[in-house]
């Protein structure tokens, strides 16, 4: 049932099918992506009384962006447990509390903030299972936002997914709308590993049709949002809605988009991409971090080494400018990836000059 939503939403969303969708999901409940996450945590707290949150303003403020709202009436101050301003302090109670049969759920105000504890999440919780043998499991979520957010300058607007993704240990989530945030949220807080779990602070109003029923999406494994036959354009995250955007325009000039939603960036989900390049011969990867180490750039060494004989077009990457983040919206534009860079790039690997 879950990926028949999937398939006809973006049906609607990019054919305006609308005529001749299902009424079940016609009618099908529209919530925010904080909401989804929200029913994530709360669903699985219930079920399980080891699970517990912990982070800045989590408890009495209802979170930082109301994710958490109403998570201290039901589960009480023992399971939604507000922090002291201390990342490595609680990140490192986190880890210990996992190591011990507990299933910590740790809200970081925003990634940004997580480099202050990496020395947990990258030295202890990502190498605890494998230095100890396999004795100890690190079962434990670390969750918020990442990259940019608007006019919040260079040290509050860092995509750091290729960083974590980099680590043996960790798996990586960074979904882009609220279906897929709530599925794979149940999965990584079920997971017997550390995630990282990558939101925005731009998609928590995001609005989108959610089951009411219960689903999960397994880690690991990419979605083909919109099939298409000409060009494979790969993107995750926020920045995935700018990849759709361009998608709409392309088709207006009949270049068949095949759009594909990483999920998760640690596995990566390399035989989706590889399959879809060996339809449409031309790929394209779109991310918000900074182009060195980057996702995009694993991705074309995986698809040149497996796929090379297919395509008919260098693979080209869109990432953020080489640069901090500026300040100023009009630099901000400039620095980030936006519909027409990627227009301009399919024009380019389709051989379509103006």
């Amino acid at each position: 049932m879950t990926n028949i939503v999937i398939v006809f939403n973006m049906q609607y969303y990019f054919n305006n099918f609308l005529l001749f969708l299902p009424l079940s999901i016609l009618f099908m409940r529209v919530i925010e992506f904080r909401e989804a996450l929200r029913e994530a945590m709360s669903e699985e707290m219930r079920h399980n009384e080891k699970i517990f949150l912990m982070g800045e303003e989590v408890a009495e403020y209802n979170g930082a962006y109301k994710v958490s709202k109403g998570m201290l009436a039901e589960f009480g101050a023992k399971r939604v447990i507000d922090t002291p301003i201390a990342e490595l302090g609680f990140a490192g109670i986190a880890v210990g509390a996992a190591c011990n049969g507990l299933r910590p759920i740790v809200e970081f105000m925003t990634f940004n903030f997580s480099l202050v504890a990496i020395d947990q999440v990258i030295n202890s919780a990502a190498k605890i299972y494998s230095m100890s043998g396999g004795q100890y499991n690190c079962p434990i979520v670390f969750r918020g936002p990442t990259a940019s957010a608007g006019m919040l300058s260079s040290q509050h607007s860092q995509a750091f997914e290729s960083w974590y993704a980099n680590c043996p240990g960790l798996k990586v989530v960074v979904p882009s709308n609220p279906y897929d945030a709530k599925g794979l949220l149940k999965s990584a807080i079920r997971d017997n590993d550390p995630v990282i779990f990558m939101e925005s602070e731009q998609m928590y109003g995001d609005k989108a049709e959610v089951p009411e029923e219960e689903y999960i999406i397994p880690l690991g494994v990419a979605d083909i949002k919109k099939e298409g036959s000409d060009v494979t354009i790969v993107s995750f995250g926020k920045i995935f809605k700018v990849a759709a955007a361009a998608a709409i325009e392309l088709q207006k000039e009949n270049i068949s988009v095949e759009l594909i939603d990483l999920r998760t960036v640690r596995p990566i989900d390399y035989d989706t991409i590889i399959n879809s390049v060996k339809k449409t011969n031309r790929l394209i990867i779109v991310e918000e971090a900074w182009p060195l180490s980057s996702i995009s750039t694993e991705i074309t060494f995986m698809v040149q080494k497996r796929a090379f004989d297919y395509l008919d077009a260098p693979i080209t990457r869109i990432t953020s400018a080489d640069t901090p983040l500026p300040y100023a919206p009009t630099l901000i534009e400039a620095s980030l990836p936006n519909a027409s860079k990627i227009v301009n790039a399919v024009k380019e690997v389709m051989y379509i000059h103006k």
